[in-house]
């Protein structure tokens, strides 16, 4: 007897039916399975290794020390901030990856991305650095696996482009790239005791020895300069010349260290001390120093510049021709090439080397700042060269070497080791080294004033100041030949002479005539008058206190009543 199913009741055909409702439950239990399982191995396992190994490599360094100005004003220091990276192991969809963090970054390349997130095996890559805090929070928001932040340091300088070439800056790792900033790191600055980890303490600041208002002042009356007599670039320094501190240095055309591309331009290097340059006849005053030291004259001696001196073929002439025989105080006023080179020809070759080398330019000037060239010398120290050294010519060192020989000739013939970190007086003495006599560096001062007051240097008589100073034009070589057209022109000078405290040099390069020149280009009337504008701005910075002498106050009178009639 058999039987017929009964599917009244969905017998067999109810069965399989809810069959494959299991099937499909299971199949999708197998793959949500499968895939949380991939997600935790990625996540969790594969994502350990990376925060252990990778993320590890790349937390934030220990802070650097914040840089300070010598008054403590804060130069340089570093911020929180947040880089942006990928583990590409973990993106799943490398496609809307790129798409969403490109519409929220907007200066991530695609293209770019891409490459970076479809390299095979790697566990780390940066996408960006230091990003905006807005930046950041819209990535977050994203939710993106695999991407995330990096806590980092990034280092600002809140005064910008002021002193920049002094402080320097630091690439994307903190790592000093020029300046102080490399100084700091040559130092092992960064890993000192009172930066030990988890100790909460920072480093104490880097007080270097620059005022900030002092830069200021000296910055924006050199960019003035360029203005007015159309220079292609300028540079100056303040320097105390009993501790050796550089006050304020600028080299223009300079840069900002806080922009993100760090490629600078070559004219945007510090040509204060990395660049060497014929100063002209500033160099006269290293002459006329050795001359007296060695007591081949005084300031009663007196040179026969009637002719142009000739040597060999070649003739030595007055910019500033008298054609009569001119006392010594006469050829220092006069910038006289010829009574200049027959003073070094008195002292002969071999006593002016020994001089040179005496006062270092024969060496390379190093200080704190690495970027320092070293002197150039004529290969051949012949009569011929003597001579033309002895005003400046086939003979060219780093302004910083210049400006700090030159403070040692007039304060009372000690030489202070110019430095750029903030220094007290009996340290400078511990390093200071005697480069002439007293009494020479007296005559020296007796000059350097008269100059002012009777020479080429009249533009920088700043009244109440005593300034005295040397200037310096310089044709530059252009294709191995001196180029008339192109001058590079130099003043150094110092106040108040009577007791000298601070020297400056001011720099022009290639400045053009003005009507208020009347056609010249010469040191005596662009970087003189800027040096003038300068220290009247900085000296009562500095602390230094006019006096007026009777002649001060004739004057004073003058411009007041100038200036009532005028206004």
């Amino acid at each position: 007897m058999t039987h017929e199913p009964d599917d009244r009741f969905g017998g067999p055909a109810k069965l399989t039916g809810q069959n494959r409702i299991r099937l499909v439950a299971i199949g999708f239990s197998i793959a949500f399975l499968a895939i949380s399982l991939q997600l935790a191995n990625l996540t969790i396992y594969k994502g350990m290794g990376v925060e252990d190994d990778v993320l590890a490599e790349h937390q934030p360094r220990t802070p650097r020390p914040d840089i300070v100005d010598r008054n403590g004003v804060v130069i340089a220091t570093d911020i929180a901030v947040a880089s942006l990276y990928a583990d590409p192991r973990k993106i799943i969809d490398v496609e809307e990856a790129i798409e969403s963090l490109t519409a929220t970054v907007p200066d991530l390349d695609a293209k770019a991305l891409r490459a970076k997130l479809t390299q095979p095996g790697r566990a780390f890559v940066w996408l960006k650095r230091q990003v905006a805090p807005e930046e950041r929070d819209a990535v977050y928001n994203l939710g993106i696996p695999g991407v995330g932040f990096v806590n980092e340091r990034r280092r600002v300088y809140p005064l910008a482009r002021l002193a920049a070439h002094t402080v320097g800056y630091v690439d994307l790792d903190s790592k000093g790239i020029a300046g102080i900033e490399k100084y700091l790191d040559a130092q092992g600055a960064l890993y000192t005791a009172s930066l030990a980890e988890g100790s909460g303490e920072t480093a104490s600041p880097a007080q270097i020895s620059a005022d900030t208002r002092v830069q200021h002042a000296l910055t924006d009356e050199l960019e003035k300069a360029v203005s007015k007599f159309q220079a292609k670039a300028a540079g100056g320094i303040v320097l105390d010349i009993t501790t050796g501190e550089i006050i304020a240095l600028a080299s223009l055309p300079d840069f900002n260290p806080n922009q993100e591309d760090k490629k600078f331009r070559k004219e945007q290097a510090n040509m204060m001390t990395s660049g060497v340059f014929e100063l002209g006849s500033v160099i006269k005053a290293v002459t006329f120093a050795m001359a007296f030291d060695y007591g081949v004259t005084n300031l009663e001696g007196k040179y026969d510049a009637r002719f142009p001196l000739v040597i060999g073929n070649a003739s030595i002439s007055d910019y500033h021709a008298q054609r009569r025989v001119l006392t010594v105080p006469e050829i220092f006023i006069n910038s006289s090439n010829i009574g200049t080179a027959r003073m070094a020809l008195d002292v002969g070759l071999e006593g002016h080397q020994e001089f040179l080398r005496r006062v270092g330019f024969f060496d390379r000037l190093t200080t704190e700042v690495p970027e320092s060239a070293k002197p150039l010398l004529p290969k051949n120290w012949s009569k011929l060269a003597t001579a033309t050294a002895a005003f400046g010519h086939g003979f060219a060192v780093q302004p910083l070497q210049g400006i700090s020989v030159i403070g040692g000739l007039i304060n009372n013939g000690v030489m202070a080791a110019p430095t750029f970190l903030k220094r007290d007086v009996a340290e400078a003495e511990v390093l200071a080294k005697r480069i002439v006599k007293p009494e020479t560096s007296e005559k020296m001062r007796y000059l350097f004033r008269l100059n002012v007051t009777e020479g080429t240097a009249s533009k920088a008589d700043v009244i109440g100041y005593r300034v005295g100073g040397k200037t310096g034009t310089a044709e530059k070589v252009v294709h191995g030949r001196y180029a008339p057209d192109k001058l590079l022109n130099s003043f150094i000078g110092a106040f108040p002479m009577d007791n000298p405290k601070y020297a400056i040099i001011v720099m022009l390069d290639e400045p053009k005539a003005t009507p208020e020149t009347y056609g010249f280009a010469t040191a005596g009337w662009n970087a003189v008058p800027t040096a003038g504008k300068i220290i009247e701005r900085i000296a009562p910075l500095l602390g230094v206190r006019p006096v007026f002498t009777p002649e001060d106050i004739e004057k004073l009178a003058k411009l007041a009543k100038t200036a009532k009639k005028d206004g």
